[in-house]
């Protein structure tokens, strides 16, 4: 008998390890779109129900992410760049939506704008993930732009699997604009000036990863809102976005 469920065991391994190697996983092949991309999806993290961090000193991460989202938003058509926004107002998008979203344009690269957190209030700096090799060259232009603004700290380009970049089609990033549980960036990041600077640096990277050093030209708005919130609740429609 035991000598029976030794061979048995000894056939069915095989077969186990094949369904192992064979499973399906959660992942995507990117297409290179990192130098000839025409589209930007502007992904502000959070929303709606969805608070993200919450801290005294920089207040709810999905109302300092939409501010800045809808400043590069606006930064990027100057700069002749079509854009998309996964959402334009205080509401919540489910991962799945704004992965939809972003895998449903046309030549584009994705950039998500979050904000980070931590319970030791000391630590401070930006961060900048890509999950394809493909990204990596923009997350580090937008991490290097980010480092010319004062008093930053470099905390680094890392990998992520992070659903919004796992499984992107094409070259995708997510920005950690600093932390809202450090007193100085907390505060920085309910700063509309602040908010302007992060992105006016996001969108130059961007141009220049497109177009090459030297062409985009930032304007400022630190002195005015950013764009008022369209009719819409939070989608942009199908059809793209343009000056």
């Amino acid at each position: 008998m035991l000598r029976a469920i030794r061979r048995i065991l000894a056939l069915a391994l095989p077969c186990l390890l094949a369904a192992c190697a064979t499973a399906p996983r959660e992942t995507t092949t990117a297409k290179d779109t990192s130098k000839t991309f025409t589209t930007v999806v502007v992904d502000a993290g959070h929303g709606g129900k969805d608070n993200g961090a919450y801290r005294n000193f920089g207040g709810a991460e999905k109302i300092a992410t939409l501010d800045v989202a809808k400043r590069l938003e606006q930064k990027l058509r100057e700069s002749q760049l079509k854009t998309v926004m996964t959402r334009s107002s205080d509401v919540f998008i489910p991962l799945e939506q704004r992965v939809a979203i972003e895998n449903s344009q046309k030549n584009p690269i994705f950039v998500s704008i979050h904000f980070n957190d931590s319970r030791k209030r000391g630590i401070h700096g930006f961060e900048t993930y890509y999950h394809s090799p493909i990204s990596r060259d923009l997350a580090d232009r937008i991490q290097q732009k980010l480092m010319t603004i004062p008093h930053s700290a470099n905390r680094g380009v890392h990998f992520a699997s992070f659903r919004v970049l796992r499984l992107a089609r094409y070259p995708a990033v997510l920005v950690e604009c600093g932390f809202l549980s450090n007193r100085r960036e907390g505060g920085d990041a309910r700063d509309s000036e602040y908010r302007e600077l992060l992105a006016d640096r996001i969108a130059e990277a961007i141009v220049e990863q497109r177009y090459g050093p030297g062409v985009y030209r930032g304007t400022a708005h630190a002195a005015t809102p950013p764009p008022a919130e369209g009719p819409s609740p939070g989608l942009v429609p199908t059809t793209l976005k343009q000056n």
